[in-house]
This record gives C-alpha cells, sequence and structure tokens, in this order.
C-alpha cells in the first residue's frame, strides 16, 4: 500500500500573512512536489494567483476551479476553492477536490491547504477521517499564523479584563465575540504557531503577544518567529501528528455543537476597475475608507500607469503591503481587482469613492 500524502493545513485569522508563508514555501520547496488547496472568502480568487506566480507551479490560463478540474488538473497544482468558508463546504468542495488529488498522488509529495480566515481548523480536519480520504491522506500538522501587530493592538484578542469591564457596562455581552473565539480555536488546534509580521512591534509587544498566545494553547505546542513567512521548509512540514486521530486534545467552542454559524455580517465584495491607478494615491484612499467603514482585509492586483509588471496589494486594516509579483502577460487585460472582507461593508461607496480617483 502506497504511504498516506501528509497534508498540512495552514490557519489564521485575515491578512495574518498564510500567503506569503505559502509562496515562500513554494519558492524555497527543496524538490518536493507541492500541492495547494487555496480557501478564498468570496468569489475573486486573489491569493491563488499570487501563488501561481511564484513562477515555480505551472501556470494555466484556465481557472483552477473544481468546476474545471477535468481540463486542468494536469496543467496546476494551485486548486481555489471559493465557494465558502471550506469548514462549511467540506462536502460540497473539499471532498472532490481531494478525490482528484488523490488519484494524483503518484505525483504529489505533500499537500497544503490555505484555510480562510473565518475558517475553524477542526471541521476540516474531521473529513479526514473519512474513508475515502483516512485510506490516502493523513493532517500532518496544523500550523497557525498570528499577525502579532493586530494582536499587539488587540484586535479580536481575548483580554479577560478587558472583557470583564465590558461586561459591567453592557448587561447583553454574555460570551466572546465570534473573532475571538476563532482566534482561541485557530491556536487550540495547532502543532505549530508562528508569530509573523514581528518586525511591526517592538521588544514588549512581542512578549506580551506571546504571552497571550501562550495562554491560549491547551498543551505545549512549538512556536517560532517570522518575517513576511519566510522560514525553512523543514519548520513547516514533517511533522506526521496524524492530527485527524487525535483531536480530543485540541478543544473547540464548538464541540458540543452539531453546526457552527459564523458573524451573519461579515462579508467580501470585489471590484473591477478596466483601469489603472497610482499606488499612492489609491493606498491613502484605501487606508481612509478602512476608517470610515469597518474592513478587516483588502487584497487584490494593480494596474499602474506606465509600468509593465502588475502590482500586488495587501491591506489588514490601514496597514498596508505592497510589491510587483510579475508582468503583465501579453494578452492579459490590465485590470485593477480588489477583493474587500469586513463587516456590513457598503460596497457602492467603495466603489464611488475608488472610481472618483
Amino acid at each position: 500500500m502506497a504511504a498516506k500524502i501528509p497534508v498540512t493545513v495552514i490557519t489564521g485569522f485575515l491578512g495574518s500573512g498564510k500567503t506569503s508563508l505559502i509562496r515562500h514555501l513554494l519558492q524555497n520547496n527543496q524538490g518536493r512536489r507541492i500541492a495547494v488547496l487555496v480557501n478564498e472568502f468570496g468569489e475573486l480568487g486573489i491569493d491563488g494567483e499570487i501563488l501561481k506566480s511564484c513562477q515555480v507551479c505551472p501556470e494555466d490560463e484556465n481557472s483552477t476551479n473544481p468546476q474545471n478540474q477535468e481540463n486542468t488538473q494536469e496543467n496546476t497544482n494551485i486548486f481555489e476553492l471559493t465557494n465558502g468558508c471550506l469548514c462549511c463546504t467540506v462536502q460540497e468542495e473539499f471532498y472532490p477536490t481531494m478525490q482528484e488529488l488523490i488519484k494524483r498522488r503518484h505525483t504529489i509529495d505533500c499537500i497544503v491547504i490555505e484555510t480562510s480566515g473565518l475558517a475553524l481548523p477542526k471541521p476540516l480536519v474531521k473529513a479526514f477521517r473519512w474513508q475515502e480520504i483516512r485510506s490516502a491522506a493523513t493532517v500532518d500538522a496544523v500550523i497557525t499564523v498570528v499577525d502579532c501587530a493586530a494582536v499587539a493592538a488587540g484586535t479580536f484578542a481575548s483580554d479577560l479584563q478587558a472583557i470583564a469591564r465590558q461586561r459591567e457596562k453592557d448587561d447583553s455581552l454574555e460570551h466572546e465575540t465570534p473573532l475571538q473565539e476563532l482566534f482561541s480555536d485557530q491556536l487550540a488546534c495547532a502543532d505549530l504557531v508562528i508569530l509573523n509580521k514581528t518586525d511591526l512591534v517592538d521588544e514588549q509587544q512581542r512578549s506580551q503577544v506571546l504571552e497571550l498566545v501562550t495562554q491560549e494553547l491547551p498543551r505545549e505546542v512549538k512556536i517560532v518567529a517570522s518575517d513576511y513567512g519566510k522560514l525553512d521548509p523543514s519548520i513547516l512540514l514533517g511533522y506526521q501528528a496524524a492530527v485527524e486521530d487525535n483531536l480530543d486534545q485540541r478543544p473547540s467552542h464548538h464541540d458540543v455543537e452539531e453546526d457552527h454559524d459564523h458573524d451573519d455580517e461579515i462579508n467580501s465584495t470585489h471590484l473591477i476597475f478596466n483601469r489603472s491607478f497610482d499606488p499612492e494615491k489609491l493606498q491613502d484612499t484605501l487606508q481612509k475608507l478602512a476608517k470610515k467603514q469597518e474592513i478587516y482585509r483588502i487584497k487584490g492586483f494593480v494596474a499602474v500607469p506606465n509600468k509593465p509588471m502588475r502590482l500586488v496589494m495587501q491591506g489588514v486594516g490601514t496597514r498596508f503591503d505592497k510589491f510587483y509579483d510579475r508582468p503583465w502577460k501579453p494578452k492579459e487585460e490590465k485590470q485593477t481587482r480588489l477583493v474587500f472582507i469586513g463587516r456590513d461593508l457598503q460596497s457602492s461607496r467603495i466603489e464611488s469613492e475608488l472610481a472618483a480617483l
């Protein structure tokens, strides 16, 4: 019997740096043949395209959506799952994609799954108990990526004293917010925790984040620091944890629930402009929009005037990062495509402000 395919699940909140981590892994794969499943939140695939631009995996002109896998599965190792949060669509999207990858097991050394920032890791891991998957694949490890700057700023972090003060002022506050629960559940399932974006915090803040993360962990787990996800593959792969067999050691807020719900007000919207933008003016406008609306994450590609390369722009709150990833292809339309993820987004307002630039 052939050895099971090891699968690494990479989870973490929106904008924590999961895509950058995987991109670096692909560029430094040390000869490993790695297949990647990307769970986008929204209809416009951005993370999958960023990974395909790593110039390691073969690119394909067609979509890698599962509906088109019959034609593309031999040409790409990047699969985009875009029909919703992966922990909620395991049967609809994950299962058929895994079946296709299992058929290709002789050409794959390992699989990496990037969950959406809203996904709970445990429901996904449970799918590896299904006999059709269990016989061919195993969860090598769950890796949780933490945005140090966001946690240091108090975003979605579990501050028990602050919650106690809020409870004194608000009788309706009886539970943790969904984002706090998600942060806790992602840490509780981890075999490795990566403190990412350490370059954006000082030593005191870094120590505070480390202490908070350590308090959330139900057992001893390796914690490593990283900038831009630049870690050696030996740190990320080869744990042989068989996570699906020891889920009882990974407590979750949803263990007693048959189903779970996400915050219904969290939504995504995407905009496409057939024009270029000055990147500094665009970033300034996006930062102002992030202050006006509750926008958690902005990511996308920007066409820049007189530039032959595509600009990748990513934002977490008002903090932005941008880089040129590859030249525009000869027949590729130079569009600016942006995805916004947040709470109760006003899409028309976002579009009108960008169109006015």
